[in-house]
C-alpha cells in the first residue's frame, strides 16, 4: 500500500469512527446499536464496517471493498457481506457521495415500517439541502437484488434526496463525508420524532414556498460575515 493510499485510508477510517461515535452520542441509535457505515476511498473502493455491531468502533473494524463486492483488505462478517451492494448502489449513482450510513433509528424506522415517506417540515433538513420528502424503497430481502434495484431506482427518481427509507427495515442516508452524513442521520431522526409528536396536536405544517432558497441565503450571509 502506497503512502498516499495508506494516508487516505487512515483519514477516512478516522472519520467513520468519529461518525459512529456521534450517532451514539446523539442517542439516535436503536436498542441493539445496529448500523453499518462506509466511507468512499476513490471511485471504485470504499471502507465498510466489518459487522453490524458499531458501538466503540475502531479503525481496525473496517474492511476495504470495491463496487463489485470484492474484499480487498480485512474480512466482513456474513451479515455485512450481504450489504456491500446496498452501499455500492449509492456510490454508483452519486459521484459526489463520500459516505453512506444505514441505521435502525427508531422514529425514522417507524416511517419505514408504515411505508410512509418522511415529509420535509423541519428546518434542519433544509440546512442539509433536503427539501423533498424522504422516499420509501419497496421491501426486498436485506442486500438482495430486489432491494438494491429498489434503492438505485429511488435515487434515479429522486435526484435531490440525501436519504431513503427502506420499507420494513430502516434508514439509508448519504453525504459528502462520514461526519456530515452522521449529522444528517441525527437531523432525520429528530425530524421523524417531531413529525410523530406533531400528530398529537393536529399534524405538522408545510414550509412556505421558497423556504430552501431562504435558508441557503441566510447560511451564505452568515458565512460571508465570518469570512469578512
Amino acid at each position: 500500500m502506497s503512502t498516499d493510499i495508506g494516508s487516505r485510508r487512515s483519514e477516512r477510517a478516522s472519520q467513520v469512527v468519529d461518525a459512529a461515535a456521534r450517532l451514539f452520542g446523539a442517542g439516535v441509535m436503536s436498542h441493539s446499536g445496529h448500523a453499518n457505515l462506509s466511507g468512499r476511498l476513490d471511485r471504485e473502493t470504499f471502507l465498510l464496517t466489518t459487522s453490524g455491531a458499531v458501538r466503540d468502533l475502531r479503525p481496525g473494524d473496517l474492511a476495504t471493498v470495491d463496487l463489485e463486492g470484492t474484499v480487498l483488505d480485512g474480512a466482513l462478517a456474513p451479515e455485512n457481506a450481504e450489504i456491500v451492494a446496498m452501499h455500492g448502489a449509492v456510490y454508483r449513482a452519486r459521484d459526489e457521495v463520500g459516505a453512506v450510513i444505514h441505521t435502525h433509528s427508531p422514529s425514522a424506522t417507524a416511517f419505514a415500517l408504515a411505508h410512509r415517506s418522511l415529509p420535509c417540515r423541519m428546518e434542519s433538513l433544509l440546512r442539509f439541502g433536503q427539501a423533498e420528502e424522504i422516499p420509501v424503497v419497496a421491501w426486498g430481502p436485506r442486500g438482495s437484488d430486489v432491494s438494491v434495484r429498489g434503492i438505485a431506482e429511488a435515487l434515479e427518481r429522486h435526484r435531490t434526496t440525501a436519504a431513503v427509507l427502506l420499507a420494513n427495515h430502516g434508514l439509508l442516508a448519504f453525504g459528502a463525508d462520514p461526519v456530515a452524513t452522521a449529522q444528517l442521520v441525527v437531523a432525520i431522526e429528530e425530524s421523524a420524532e417531531a413529525e410523530l409528536a406533531a400528530t398529537a396536536i393536529g399534524g405538522a405544517a408545510d414550509f412556505p414556498a421558497g423556504a430552501l432558497a431562504a435558508v441557503r441565503a441566510s447560511m451564505a450571509k452568515a458565512r460571508g460575515r465570518q469570512d469578512g
